[in-house]
C-alpha cells in the first residue's frame, strides 16, 4: 500500500510517497481503506512546514473510506462499513479538554493520506447515507466546524440572520446548514462571479470586501441592525469588520485565520456596548459529528465540491488552493 509522508524539515518538496505492507489491526482497531481526503487550511500549514510535525508524519485530517478488517474486540464496525475520520480522535463527547484534543489527525497523529491505515474503532463515525467518499471526506473538519458553530455554540434558530465570510469549505457548508434550518444568510467574497454563485445557493445579499473595505458597516445597515451570528474565518484580518456586522446581543464564532490574521485589532467599545459574545472553536467531538451525520441524512445535504485531484497530486492540489479560485472544497480521490 502507498502512503504520503512529510520528511523533515517539511515543505512541498519533502512530501514523499512511500510503500509499506498493509497494516494489521490491534484488538480495538479497524483497518480502513481510504478513498478520499479533502484540503483544509490546517493541512496546508502542515504540508508547507509552517506547522512542524515529526519526520515521516502522514498528513491530512480528513478521510472517508471502508472498513476492510476489524480487531477481535471491535463490535461497532463490520467489514464493508463506510466510515469517516475524526479531527480529534480522542474527543468522544462532552467539553473539550487538553487530554481529549492533544491528538490531532495529520499533525500530532498520522492523518489519512494513505491507501490503508489502522484506526481506533472509537475514532470513526459512519458516513452519511448514499454520499460519495469524496463528499464525505469534506465533513470531518469543515463540515463539523460549521455544524458546531451554528448548532452547538450558536443555537441557530429559524429566521435569524447569519454572516458567512468567503467561499471556503466551512463557509459554504455553513450556508447550506443555515438555509436548511430556515435562517437568512448574508455573505462576503472578493469575486463578483462567486457572489452570484452564493446568491444562487440562497444568500440574501453578498458584499465584495475588496470593493468595500468597511463591509461590516455595510452589512449592519443592509440587515437593519446587524446579524445574529458571524462565522469569522480570518481572525485579525476580519474580526474588526465582523464586530461591525454583528447585531446587539449577537454572537461571533472565530474558527480560523487567513493571511496576516494571527494578530489584529478589536474595537472594544463596540464589543461591549453591543453586548456581543465571542467564541473560539476548533472542530468538534464524535458526539457532535454523529449528530451532524443524522441531520445530513434527514436534510439530504450534499457538500459543494470544487475540484478533484489524484493521490499523487497533493502538492498540485495545495497550489490550486493557494490560488484562491476554489468555491467549496478541494478533494483528492483514489
Amino acid at each position: 500500500m502507498k502512503k504520503l509522508i512529510i520528511n523533515e524539515p517539511g515543505g512541498f518538496e519533502n512530501c514523499n510517497i512511500v510503500e509499506q505492507p498493509a497494516p494489521t489491526p490491534k484488538a480495538d482497531e479497524v483497518v480502513v481503506r481510504w478513498h478520499a481526503t479533502s484540503l483544509n487550511f490546517h493541512d496546508y500549514l502542515v504540508a508547507r512546514g509552517l506547522i512542524k510535525v515529526m519526520d515521516g508524519r502522514v498528513p491530512m485530517s480528513d478521510g472517508a473510506g471502508e472498513v476492510v478488517a476489524a480487531g477481535s474486540d471491535v463490535r461497532k464496525w463490520n467489514v464493508g462499513d463506510k466510515v469517516m475520520s475524526m479531527f480529534f480522535p480522542n474527543w468522544i463527547e462532552g467539553k473539550p479538554t487538553m487530554q481529549k484534543t492533544i491528538g490531532i489527525s495529520g499533525e500530532s497523529m498520522d492523518g489519512f493520506m494513505a491507501e490503508q491505515s489502522c484506526v481506533a474503532a472509537s475514532a470513526l463515525t459512519a458516513m452519511p447515507e448514499g454520499m460519495s467518499y469524496a463528499a464525505a471526506a469534506t465533513l470531518p473538519t469543515a463540515g463539523l466546524t460549521a455544524w458546531r458553530a451554528l448548532m452547538f455554540e450558536g443555537n441557530l434558530q429559524a429566521g435569524q440572520k447569519i454572516l458567512i465570510e468567503g467561499t471556503g469549505g466551512v463557509s459554504i457548508v455553513a450556508l447550506q446548514m443555515a438555509k436548511a434550518i430556515g435562517a437568512e444568510v448574508f455573505a462576503t467574497t472578493s469575486s463578483n462571479q462567486k457572489a452570484e454563485r452564493l446568491k444562487a445557493m440562497g444568500a440574501t445579499a453578498v458584499v465584495n470586501y475588496r470593493e468595500d473595505e468597511r463591509w461590516g458597516k455595510t452589512i449592519f445597515k443592509m440587515t437593519d441592525g446587524g446579524v445574529n451570528h458571524v462565522i469569522d474565518v480570518g481572525g485579525g484580518s476580519t474580526m474588526k469588520q465582523s464586530i461591525e456586522a454583528a447585531a446587539i446581543g449577537g454572537h461571533i464564532i472565530s474558527i480560523g485565520i487567513l493571511g496576516d490574521g494571527r494578530k489584529g485589532e478589536i474595537t472594544f467599545p463596540k464589543l461591549f456596548f453591543k453586548h456581543l459574545t465571542m467564541t473560539g472553536i476548533a472542530v468538534g467531538s464524535r458526539e457532535m459529528q454523529e449528530a451532524m451525520v443524522n441531520a445530513i441524512n434527514i436534510n439530504q445535504l450534499q457538500p459543494v465540491l470544487d475540484k478533484s485531484f489524484a493521490f499523487d497530486q497533493l502538492v498540485d492540489a495545495f497550489k490550486y488552493q493557494e490560488s484562491g479560485k476554489h468555491f467549496g472544497k478541494i478533494v483528492l480521490e483514489w
